[in-house]
């Protein structure tokens, strides 16, 4: 379910990814002025997943299409939102770590086989959209910035705005700089730490990365990270810098060098970490 304290990794993609339903149907949601920004999206997400899972518990539901939408070089690309499957993942995560007894009084088990099937559907890739588009285009993160994802970007395409009425701090890049830099990742990694965690999950998020179209744009967002932050630590924040740093040094077969840029970078974001535990 969506967190106000959650980052978010997204990819918007060209029309030309959907066919032609769908391209009518976005190019419409967009000129219609339909869409909500990356500031006020998350609530909607938040409030559309609260709500469907107080309807009755019957069934899952049948949710609007909703997605963020950007104007990039003079192209309409959009990134859906993919309901369904979030209300699937709430509907899951609400069984977790609850007595069978009160699972199954929350949560139907037969509700709790048809949300299953949905995740891992769109997991395995088994039902991708009948549109024949990939199965997330958001991945999302609460309390703090998974650090393979910085790896996707640039400190140079970061994007600010600390104002009185909105807080931001994103990151934006083709897809194809972010596809570089992954497999450079995942071969400096895999070359210097073998079969790690790590190395896994940086391979995992390239895989990822490989199912859009290739004129599609990538977005590392803090969302509502930025409210737990002060101004002077995230105009100081270079995490993508730190990344590149460290993969540098293993590049190079300085492990102690790039020991220290991680630690820096973990030490970083362990404080935002321990706010969820004060929450």
């Amino acid at each position: 379910m969506p967190s106000l304290f959650a980052s978010y990794l997204r990819v918007y993609e060209p029309l030309t990814a959907f066919d032609r339903e769908r391209q009518v149907f976005w190019r419409r949601y967009a000129k219609e002025g339909r869409d909500l920004g990356p500031v006020e999206g998350p609530v909607r997400q938040r409030t559309a997943v609260l709500e469907a899972l107080g309807a009755g518990w019957t069934r899952l539901p049948d949710l609007p299409d909703e997605a963020y939408v950007l104007e990039w070089e003079n192209s309409l690309l959009v990134c859906p939102w993919n309901l369904r499957l979030r209300v699937a993942e709430a509907a899951l995560n609400a069984r977790d770590g609850v007595p069978a007894v009160l699972a199954d009084a929350f949560v139907p088990p037969v509700l709790a086989g048809q949300a299953k099937a949905v995740v891992e559907d769109w997991r395995s890739g088994a039902r991708v959209l009948e549109q024949g588009v990939p199965r997330v285009h958001e991945q999302i993160a609460t309390w703090g910035v998974p650090l393979r994802w910085f790896a996707f970007v640039d400190l140079d395409e970061r994007e600010i705005s600390l104002t009185a009425r909105r807080r931001t701090l994103r990151y934006r890049t083709e897809i194809s700089k972010a596809r570089r830099r992954a497999h450079r990742a995942v071969s400096v990694l895999r070359k210097s730490l073998g079969d790690a965690p790590i190395t896994e999950a940086v391979e995992e998020g390239t895989r990822w990365l490989e199912e859009f179209h290739p004129r599609s744009v990538v977005e590392l967002d803090y969302g509502g990270l930025v409210n737990l932050l002060p101004e002077d630590k995230l105009h100081e924040d270079d995490s993508p810098g730190l990344v590149a740093a460290g993969l540098s040094a293993l590049s190079r077969g300085e492990a102690d060098a790039a020991g220290e840029a991680y630690e820096k970078l973990v030490a970083r974001w362990r404080v935002v970490q321990l706010l969820e535990r004060c929450n």
